[in-house]
């Protein structure tokens, strides 16, 4: 199996990085939080499980696979990221939990749907145009 370039794999990561530095800044931003002040605080659980989801998935084999790499990535982020939050005297509402998860599905899933939808079209446009 031919391994994906490398800024494809870093490229991916640097994504999901910004994508869950984005949750908590919106996050923060929507509860009138100063974002930037509180910004580690919010983050980080979800950047270890990011990190944690990358590794347990073997990510950058196939970084942009939607259900190889995306659900993965996506359920071992949040789930440790609320275990971290947990652990830490964060809170884990139920509500915050269930809009964490539907967030994170949206951004860390999404992106990847969108690309494979998009070299989906791309290679029909070459088949077709052979």
């Amino acid at each position: 199996m031919p391994q994906p370039a490398w800024r494809l794999v870093a490229g991916s990561f640097a994504l999901d990085v910004m994508l869950v530095v984005a949750f908590a800044v919106i996050g923060r931003a929507s509860h009138g939080e100063d974002w930037l002040v509180g910004l580690g605080i919010t983050a980080w659980p979800f950047l270890v499980g990011l990190v944690a989801g990358w590794l347990i998935t073997l990510a950058w084999r196939a970084p942009a696979a939607p259900v190889r790499t995306g659900l993965g990535v996506w359920a071992t982020t949040v789930v440790g990221g609320m275990l971290l939050r947990a652990a830490s005297g964060q809170g884990t509402a139920v509500a915050f939990i269930v809009v964490a998860t539907l967030t994170l599905c949206l951004f860390l899933v999404g992106w990847r749907v969108i690309a494979a939808l998009v070299a989906r079209s791309r290679s029909r446009r070459r088949a077709t145009a052979r």
